[in-house]
């Protein structure tokens, strides 16, 4: 134990002798360590808030598409084109399916339903989310009531002119007054607004507020009966979920005439599913990020190999003396390589400081999400002393094999 704090200590001694050509040796392993921390950092804020962001859904509940919820990548949308239309009345026919409790049909202009709300004063942008829906759309989509109340059965049948609104639009529209019973236009027609919801915060900068239910038989007159609706299910259970999904997806798949072995012509979204896709994100940035550490994880490595290389160069009578005066080849083989560990353990242990304070620097200054995860600082010292050991072997071996009459020769 003596013997490995004495050569530690002679290790370190020597970089502080060469301080300059130590730090400029070390730039690799910096850039490489540092490089894993702010980008996993970076990568693990960003997953843990999309994962929040994304849990858009109630308890329990998932959605029935035409289009892809979320796109990353080429994809191919006339083959999503061709897709039949998912109608009202396959949306009612998921209702009569054992683990399904509520079914919320939903009607949007043209795939986005963006419009513009307005009142006698004011108007927001063409940014505000519009849907022609049922009472399930609530429990469906995870909204709470703030103020008010959600629309009902009988705004349904009777085809009131109300409408539910997020908190977006009631602070665009009714700054610093009450919501409840004030009026808004919708395309000309007049609205009484009997809710608000709570507010639910933002995904990627977009507010997830800026939005406004009426009753669908309103929808239908007001802006227009369309082919295609969006079916989101809430299940008798979250734990009955997946049983859920299983029987509505066989009952689609029979009622739309899809055939055995072909892929559904439909998607299903559900918060799991955003969650596993951001993952994949995730890995996909991991991979790439790796690829740019193990490059400079090699070049420091290189310029380790170097440096040392010189060092036993330029010391070569200090161990022909050493070995004269009874120092072992394996001595000098571990003073080479505790050496050269030592100094990308130093440089693995300044990159991730380097990487931690970008990370939080970030986080602070630009509120971009980041969480340093233990792993990654890790991994990073572990890589950085991997690399060491690595290419340190041949100068230490080198070193060791001198000899020692030779070697005190040397001026």
């Amino acid at each position: 134990m003596i013997a490995l704090l004495d050569t530690i200590a002679m290790a370190l001694g020597t970089l502080r002798g060469n301080v300059l050509r130590s730090v400029l040796t070390l730039l690799g392993i910096v850039i490489g360590a540092s490089t894993v921390v702010a980008m996993m950092s970076l990568t693990e804020g960003l997953r843990l808030k999309m994962t929040t962001d994304f849990a858009m859904l109630g308890a329990g509940a998932f959605q029935v598409q035409k289009w892809p919820h979320l796109n990353f990548g080429p994809h191919d949308m006339r083959r999503y084109e061709k897709r039949p239309d998912l109608t009202r009345e396959q949306g009612e026919a998921i209702r009569t399916l054992p683990h399904v409790a509520q079914v919320s049909i939903e009607e949007y202009w043209k795939g986005n339903g963006l419009e513009v709300l307005s009142t006698a004063e004011r108007a927001t942008k063409r940014d505000i989310g519009l849907c022609g829906g049922l009472p399930d759309y609530e429990a469906a989509n995870g909204v709470t009531v703030a103020q008010g109340r959600f629309i009902t059965q009988t705004d349904v049948l009777l085809a009131r002119r109300v409408v539910f609104i997020g908190s977006d639009v009631a602070d665009i529209l009714f700054p610093k007054m009450d919501p409840l019973g004030q009026e808004l236009r919708i395309r000309g027609a007049t609205f009484e607004v009997v809710g608000v919801a709570q507010r639910q915060g933002s995904i990627l900068g977009q507010s997830k507020d800026g939005f406004a239910v009426i009753p669908w038989t309103v929808y239908d007159v007001v802006v227009g009966k369309q082919r295609n609706t969006n079916i989101a299910i809430v299940a008798t259970s979250p734990e009955e979920a997946p049983k859920a999904m299983e029987e509505v997806i066989a009952l689609l798949r029979r009622i739309r005439g899809v055939k055995a072995g072909d892929e559904n012509d439909f998607e299903i979204f559900s918060n799991e599913t955003s969650a596993e896709l951001f993952d994949n994100l995730a890995r996909m940035v991991g991979a790439a990020t790796f690829g740019v550490c193990a490059l400079a994880l090699l070049v420091g490595g290189i310029g380790i190999m170097n440096i040392m290389l010189v060092s036993v160069t330029e010391r070569t009578r200090e161990i022909g003396v050493r070995m004269a005066l009874g120092a072992r080849r394996r001595r000098i083989l571990s003073q080479f390589l505790v050496e050269s560990v030592a100094l990308s353990g130093l440089g693995g242990l300044a990159g991730v400081l380097l990487g931690a304070g970008l990370a939080i620097g970030a986080r602070e200054v630009f509120e971009v999400p980041a969480s340093i995860p233990a792993w990654a600082v890790i991994l990073s010292l572990a890589s950085a002393g991997g690399a060491g050991l690595l290419f340190g072997i041949y100068p230490a071996a080198r070193a060791s094999k001198l000899d020692p009459v030779e070697a005190m020769r040397t001026e």
